[in-house]
């Protein structure tokens, strides 16, 4: 590892296979802490290149344990990292898309730089987290969506879990993420933090010839926030849309902020979910999870996916696909 650093530290970037067997033997634990921590360090002070992305991404994937959950699966997931400490958004959005029809199988793990994830809250909200593909499928089948705990799947991420915490920082594991849900669904929308991400995300999935939409808030989150403009990239092109051009008024930053704990995210969601949330909560997920019904060309154009959502969470159809999964 010391030539590696020495070699990253001299401005030099990774090959793709270089990247891969790094984040190989990262995962088989043959470095210590102190020359991971250095590693994950050379990221903080600069951008991954594409091929390193590649690399990383496909040490993970061959590392997964291996999962077939079906076909015409979705995931909606957040690089995090933002931080703007919304509430759930991403997470409530694969609900409110499963009540409204579309399977979802939601990649995600523990909150690094942010006070709840989607594990953290989907275990506070009473959910055991699974591995097994008979008991994922069940779920699927229940509830319309399932939920694979990134660590469970993924030893790199285990690995490096207790580095990345003490470090409290987003990392490059945070831009990795998004790409490597074992169950490789066919429908991913994804939210990143900044513009350079989306072009890294755009190149690599275009070259994996992946189905797609990238979401970017242009004042900073990882998700359409409609606190401003989003921009939109997907398989057909891309667009810059207002927040009344998804059928809403702009909102301000402060009421999308989540809680202070665990249990208050937990609540927050649950209040959602019930039918009780503000108009600005409610906006930002219903708007969230039309982009994802829309992006699937199965449901309509994008105000009849809005309907959809509305709809999933007015009637309580996304609370009820909660209820399924947290008693399966």
């Amino acid at each position: 590892m010391k030539e590696i650093l020495q070699y990253l530290f001299n401005h030099n970037t990774l090959s793709k296979a270089e990247a891969k067997a790094i984040l190989t033997e990262i995962a088989q634990n043959k470095f210590n802490e102190n020359e991971v921590t250095a590693f994950v360090t050379v990221f903080l002070m600069r951008s991954l290149t594409l091929e390193e992305l590649e690399g990383f991404c496909e040490a993970l994937m061959q590392l997964a344990v291996p999962i077939n959950l079906g076909e015409n699966l979705a995931d909606i997931v957040g690089t995090g990292g933002d931080g703007k400490n919304t509430f759930n958004i991403s997470t409530l959005t694969s609900f409110i898309v499963a009540g409204a029809g579309q399977k979802v199988a939601k990649h995600g793990n523990y909150g690094v730089s942010t006070v709840s994830g989607s594990s953290n809250v989907l275990e506070e909200l009473g959910y055991k987290f699974k591995n097994n593909e008979a008991d994922l499928k069940k779920d699927l089948e229940k509830s319309k969506l399932c939920f694979l705990h990134a660590p469970l799947f993924h030893p790199a991420l285990k690995t490096v879990a207790p580095l990345r915490k003490g470090l409290g920082l987003r990392t490059f594991f945070n831009i990795l993420g998004p790409l490597v849900n074992p169950a490789q669904p066919k429908f991913s929308v994804v939210g990143v933090y900044n513009l350079e991400i989306a072009r890294l995300y755009q190149y690599l999935l275009q070259n994996q010839k992946r189905n797609f939409t990238i979401v970017h808030a242009l004042d900073g989150y990882d998700e359409v926030s409609l606190t401003s403009d989003t921009k939109i990239i997907n398989n057909f092109g891309e667009k810059i849309v207002a927040p009344e051009d998804l059928g809403f008024a702009k909102i301000e930053a402060e009421k999308l902020l989540g809680g202070n704990s665990i249990k208050e995210s937990a609540k927050i969601f649950r209040t959602i979910l019930e039918g009780n949330g503000s108009y600005e909560q409610n906006a930002a997920v219903t708007a969230n999870a039309a982009i994802v019904l829309e992006s699937t060309q199965k449901f309509g154009d994008y105000e009849t996916c809005l309907n959809l959502a509305k709809e999933s969470l007015e009637s309580g159809k996304a609370l009820k696909c909660l209820k399924l999964l947290v008693d399966s």
